[in-house]
């Protein structure tokens, strides 16, 4: 295996089996550290193509990103690369993103940000000027949580109830108690700047008015090392990861569903297929969403009571799903307001949030986010046409919502509301469209529930208090992805597989 050091991965002399489920990015970049390790790796994916939720869709010549848009903190991409001695800028391209975000009101108004303090100061003045010093001071807040959050525990493993014990006085020092919008609403009044400092947790199925003020940090993360898009979309980035796995000799198995993971006494032996083929392993790194792993992957006698049904059907609390329309004009809309990343709230905010995540019922009303890729890399259309991604946060499958009857209603509204106010004849021009709903997450990506990401993000489920990277009841079974720890978002997963990564190397050095 060119690249990869011979003196790690083996066991009593002969090379490591891991056999990894799963080929999201927590999934991709777990395999390439154990391959990098020396480890004989399997990658094995229910779909067709690998990327799971950062999969692309493709239809009539254009290309849309299937889910991540937002790429932040390149250095997690770089390092895995540079872990096989290669380069990550031969394989793939990142691009700036400038602004970050547009994020309008329900009037259309808008205010953007980048990572530059004078331009943000500027924007903030338009709608509240004695908010720039609060800015300031939560910028300076944000900073520290930063620190102790991502700089400094991203990547720790929590394992034990005394690794969460130990940070607990940081914890309590940062006020990490508060929620997101508490925590910003000390730094600034105005009612919509406050929004816009606080919709971050929704991009890794947090509750902003629930998700403990940690969750600011990542404001703070995209300003120390930007906002980027991959030339060719995040699917470019997934083939670069295949590819670099591959070259490390790692065998990735498409269209190969797990229907079971095999154990004996403590130890994952392996796994089964759809197809009835077995798969034996040293260890299995798990990348499937962690509570439906554990209801449908593992048989109940080897759970304990962290990882029962009771614990997932009945004591955690989940993010919301999403209803992304994804859609292709004939005319490009270039004299709009939308950049690449746009946010478009609706006039309720905490009313709207809360009846999203109380999945009582599917709301009337609806905030967006639209992503338009061609505005920075025009590849993603044919020439002269547009690409566009219109998603909206909805209630994961606990609610009644009958979708099999609402998508094509609540597509339409979606659609009529971006023509009447954005993008004029919208409908007229449309030549190429899909939409998903939370039936896609549960049928297609195996989430329970259908949820967009996992289990919800609050001061209880969050380090020691979310599903370990190691599995409590099976030795050699480890996880990573967006149930797991760290959490969700690209930064999130990758970092989910240097804990795993870390966990493993300890063992293996004994």
């Amino acid at each position: 295996m060119a690249g990869v050091p011979g003196s790690r991965g083996c066991r009593g002399g002969r090379v490591s089996r891991t056999v990894v489920i799963g080929s999201g990015f927590g999934g991709l970049a777990a395999a390439v550290r154990m391959a990098a390790r020396g480890h004989r790796v399997t990658l094995v994916e229910k779909q067709p193509r690998a990327g799971g939720r950062a999969a692309p869709v493709e239809a009539g010549g254009f290309r849309f990103d299937g889910g991540p848009t937002v790429i932040t903190a390149p250095f997690l991409f770089e390092e895995l690369f540079a872990l096989a001695g290669r380069r990550f800028e031969d394989y793939a391209r990142l691009i700036p993103v400038d602004p970050f975000y547009r994020i309008f009101d329900a009037k259309g108004r808008w205010f953007e940000y980048n990572g530059d303090f004078d331009d943000v100061a500027a924007q903030i003045a338009r709608w509240n000027p004695r908010d720039i010093e609060g800015y300031r001071g939560f910028l300076e807040a944000s900073r520290a949580i930063f620190q102790k959050g991502f700089v400094e525990l991203a990547d720790a493993p929590f394992l034990h109830a005394a690794d969460m014990l130990h940070v607990a006085p940081d914890l309590i020092r940062l006020k990490s108690y508060r929620s997101v919008y508490g925590f910003v609403s000390q730094y600034i009044e105005d009612p919509f700047l406050r929004r816009c400092f606080t919709f971050h947790p929704l991009l890794i199925g947090g509750n902003p008015f629930v998700a403990s003020s940690i969750y600011a940090m990542i404001h703070h993360l995209e300003r120390e090392w930007g906002v980027w898009y991959a030339e060719g979309g995040t699917g470019a980035l997934v083939d670069a990861l295949v590819r670099l796995f591959e070259e490390l000799g790692g065998e990735v198995r498409l269209g190969a569903e797990v229907t079971r993971i095999r154990v004996r006494g403590r130890r994952a032996t392996g796994v089964e297929l759809k197809s009835g083929e077995v798969l034996e392993a040293d260890r299995v790194i798990c990348n499937g969403d962690v509570p439906q792993a554990y209801l449908s992957l593992i048989d109940p006698e080897h759970r304990g009571w962290r990882n029962s049904d009771l614990r997932y059907r009945k004591l955690t609390a989940y993010s919301m799903s999403l209803f992304v329309v994804y859609f292709g004009t004939d005319r490009q809309y270039r004299d709009t307001p939308l950049v690449h990343h746009n946010i478009i709230l609706s006039e309720r905010y905490k009313g709207l949030i809360r009846d999203i995540f109380r999945a009582k019922g599917l709301p009337r009303d609806f905030s967006l986010y639209v992503h338009v890729p061609t505005l920075t890399d025009p590849s993603g259309a044919p020439p002269g046409h547009e690409a566009f991604y219109a998603l909206s946060p909805v209630p994961h499958l606990g609610s009644p919502t009958d979708w099999e009857r609402m998508a094509p209603r609540y597509r339409e509204l979606i659609l009529e509301f971006l023509e009447r106010e954005y993008l004029p004849g919208l409908r007229s021009h449309i030549v190429v469209e899909r939409t998903v709903d939370p039936r896609h997450f549960r049928d297609n990506l195996n989430t329970y529930l259908g949820t967009g990401f996992s289990v919800q993000p609050t001061l209880w489920q969050s380090a020691w208090f979310r599903p370990h990277n190691r599995s409590e009841d099976i030795d050699n079974l480890y996880f990573v992805g967006a149930g797991t720890h760290p959490g969700a978002g690209v930064p999130g997963v990758l970092s989910s597989a240097k804990v795993v990564e870390r966990i493993i190397a300890e063992e293996e050095d004994g």
